[in-house]
């Protein structure tokens, strides 16, 4: 797989062995023998899911978005995934953040595969990431390799930065929204995109 812009910082990362003492640093700092039965291959799980956790650092987003369909039929109305569940990692904390993706863009005589849509949610999702930025990053994306009309992205997540430690707010969420093209500035877009949103979480 291609390597985004972030790859100066990738070619320069610690090896494996470095990460792993630094996780062992860690278990001594929070008060725990890293060397005890239970934790001695703890530094190596946690590297394998790191790797997991932030895989989006070695994709190319836009050759997600690269093979595209031309024979549409002259479709030029919403193209709605909903309910793409995404899971990322507030740059703050490195904790999880959990939500929910719903991504629209109209067609300008080319459409990609709904299942890439999903796919490039999650190459951003898996990076250090505050949801604003991931909001913008997704839009934008679309925006400069498919040139549709119009794209829309909505987020609701619940940060564990707020829900397990600080002010513990458990039921708290957040709701962050990219309108570009077509969709920037038209009510009547952006409430159709809404609620669209709306009848899918009734219907589930």
């Amino acid at each position: 797989m291609s390597k985004n812009n972030n790859s100066r910082n990738i070619n320069k990362r610690p090896t494996i062995e470095e990460a792993q003492e630094a996780v062992k640093t860690l278990i001594s700092w929070a008060g725990d023998n890293p060397n005890r039965e239970g934790l001695i291959e703890t530094p190596m799980r946690v590297v394998k899911a790191y790797r997991d956790f932030f895989s989006g650092y070695y994709c190319d987003p836009k050759e997600i978005l690269g093979k595209t369909f031309e024979d549409i039929e002259g479709y030029d109305e919403i193209v709605l995934i909903k309910n793409i569940r995404m899971e990322s990692h507030c740059e703050h904390h490195m904790v999880p953040f959990i939500g929910t993706a719903h991504v629209a863009y109209i067609p300008n005589k080319k459409v990609v595969g709904i299942s890439k849509i999903a796919r490039l949610v999650d190459i951003f999702a898996k990076r250090l990431q505050t949801q604003e930025t991931l909001t913008i990053q997704i839009a934008s994306t679309i925006q400069e390799v498919l040139k549709p009309r119009g794209v829309a992205v909505f987020i609701d997540s619940k940060h564990q930065c707020m829900t397990t430690r600080g002010i513990h707010k458990e039921r708290a969420s957040t709701i962050t929204m990219s309108m570009l093209g077509d969709f920037k500035g038209d009510p009547i877009l952006e409430d159709r995109f809404l609620n669209m949103i709306k009848i899918n979480s009734q219907e589930c």
